[in-house]
């Protein structure tokens, strides 16, 4: 989906007979700096590792939203115990019974609702087993992105397509703009006003 429409054109000064080719290659770009499939609001699912005496992991993609009609972004959780050495469990007697269940390594689904979030940082607060085994790695299904593109985004496409348009490499008389073509310039096209407007969205990581 482009992050302009034709009526928002000259509200973000581009001509009013901008060719859409222009916002699609700009939104892709958009798409392709911060790393992710798309702003809008969308389901990923990834896998990370907990840090060893850590209950917390950090989601790539944000801001954490919920896709309509849901209520909360957090969709489903896995998390797999941790192999402990001696002096790491809390109940250290308890592990011998962990062990005869043979917990240790296993995946088991988390209550959503028992998972602390802050929704602008990603971070997640994983609850503790009864027997006080860890969790080592967690794989999270989740929705993130904006619910309503906003002026930083609408502005950082807008200056994209000025950018091009005075790039003469990419201004020749073409009916249309290849993606590929524009990809090539993005370094010069994706000037730093509109890396200031983008990082917030760029991905955590790669992948």
């Amino acid at each position: 989906m482009a992050y302009l429409e034709p009526a928002d054109y000259t509200n973000y000064g581009l001509p009013a007979g901008t060719t859409a080719d222009w916002i699609t290659a700009a939104t892709a770009l958009i798409n392709s700096y911060c790393r992710r499939p798309d702003l809008n609001v969308i389901q990923y699912t990834e896998r990370l590792r907990v840090t060893a005496g850590a209950q917390t992991v950090r989601l790539s993609y944000l801001p954490l939203a919920p896709l309509t009609p849901a209520t909360t972004p957090m969709v489903s959780l896995e998390g797999r115990y941790a192999r402990p050495r001696r002096g790491e469990i809390p109940q250290e007697p308890l592990i011998e019974i962990a062990w005869a269940f043979a917990l240790p390594g296993q995946w088991t689904s988390i209550d959503a609702t028992l998972v602390d979030f802050d929704p602008n940082t990603g971070e997640l607060t994983l609850p503790w087993n009864v027997l006080g085994l860890p969790f080592n790695e967690v794989q999270a299904t989740y929705t993130a992105g904006l619910a309503a593109i906003g002026d930083d985004v609408k502005s950082a496409c807008a200056q994209i397509v000025r950018n091009a348009q005075a790039t003469p490499a990419l201004n020749a008389s073409m009916s249309r703009i290849d993606t590929m073509q524009i990809k090539y310039f993005s370094s010069s096209l994706i000037d730093e006003t509109v890396q200031a407007w983008l990082n917030p969205y760029v991905a955590n990581r790669l992948g």
